[in-house]
């Protein structure tokens, strides 16, 4: 499965994006030249291009430099509790969670800050967060050719807690699970009990 990138074109200026916000504002039924606005389209296109800077990366280079000398390591490694903060391509509002990632050497790993690195790139887009959580595990195993992969994220979307049904407490949990996880139960149900998440078989 190939990965579409999605990278960031420029055809929309940064004032055609400026004056796109002061439409907004009035539209919303306030002033976009009173006092406390008149900077607020600037500032809102500066977060923009934090929020979506994921655009802007290529996750195949992130994890371009793999590491050979592992001595025949081959047990999962995690990196877990990984804080990510996206954006709902719904409705445009955060939501945000924590991903866990693990893998399983087939000769090769990769610097763990690459990991945190890959699910910012994917986090940093709008999203949905059942393709993120398939972005992540898919690139990683097509970087790294893994025995296996295995990737939860446990989220809190906005969209659900400031609007619509107001479910402050809900969160939902998606799991992509490939190679050796996905045909081995137990390998499973050891990952989601390092993560400290049980699943109904453990």
């Amino acid at each position: 499965m190939m990965i579409n990138n999605f990278y960031k074109t420029n055809s929309v200026t940064r004032e055609q994006a400026e004056d796109a916000v002061r439409t907004l504002i009035a539209w919303a039924g306030d002033n976009p030249n009173r006092e406390g606005l008149i900077e607020t389209p600037k500032r809102v296109v500066n977060a923009y291009q934090d929020f979506f800077s994921g655009y802007n990366e290529d996750p195949f280079k992130i994890l371009g430099k793999a590491f050979d000398e592992v001595d025949g390591y081959n047990d999962i490694v995690l990196i877990k509790n990984i804080r990510m903060e996206s954006h709902c391509e719904h409705h445009m509002v955060p939501f945000i969670g924590t991903a866990h990632v693990a893998y399983i050497p087939n000769g090769r790993v990769v610097g763990i800050s690459k990991i945190a690195r890959l699910v910012d790139i994917f986090a940093k887009r709008l999203q949905t967060q059942e393709t993120m959580t398939a972005q992540i595990a898919n690139t990683l195993n097509q970087a790294l050719n893994p025995k296996g992969v295995a990737v939860l994220i446990d989220a809190t979307h906005l969209c659900m807690s400031t609007r619509g049904i107001h479910k402050v407490n809900a969160s939902t949990v998606t799991t992509t699970f490939l190679g050796e996880f996905k045909i081995n139960s137990n390998l499973e149900s050891r990952f989601l009990k390092m993560i400290e998440i049980q699943s109904n078989e453990c």
